[in-house]
């Protein structure tokens, strides 16, 4: 005979609220699991702030920063989604990767935030290889346009 399959209250990694037999307004749990799956499914982020905006718009997400105040304030590291005029906070796992507007970059987490640094162009030596520094240059753009190395 196997065991009753038991749940914690939320998903083990994004946090979704589960149901439980007997509970009631299950619709506002749902609802809150349907809101963060929203967010989190090819998740973009309008930038990293500590504080929220003034006037949020429905369906944008943040980067919370540290140092974070007001409704953001001990949500540091998080993802913060404004959905229907209340923030939900999403807690970052290794593996999940965002696309940030304001920079037009990708960035990951991995124990922490991270995203490529800027590569400068090659520049100096005795010996200047034109075609190499041209294929340089493009590979650069290519990796800047797929949001993989920051624009400069």
């Amino acid at each position: 005979m196997t065991d009753t399959l038991t749940f914690s209250s939320t998903s083990p990694r994004l946090g979704l609220p589960m149901l439980f037999s007997g509970q009631s307004q299950k619709e506002t749990y749902v609802n809150e699991a349907h809101s963060l799956i929203d967010a989190l499914a090819q998740c973009a982020i309008e930038g990293s702030a500590s504080t929220p905006p003034g006037s949020p718009v429905n369906g944008t997400n943040w980067l919370v920063t540290s140092g974070a105040t007001g409704d953001w304030s001990g949500q540091d590291g998080k993802i913060a989604c404004y959905q229907s005029g209340n923030w939900l906070f999403a807690a970052p796992f290794d593996g999940l990767r965002i696309f940030d507007r304001s920079s037009h970059q990708f960035t990951h987490y991995s124990g922490g935030w991270q995203s490529a640094g800027a590569v400068s162009a090659p520049s100096g030596g005795t010996t200047i290889d034109t075609q190499a520094r041209s294929a340089l240059a493009n590979l650069v753009s290519a990796l800047q346009t797929a949001g993989i190395l920051p624009a400069l």
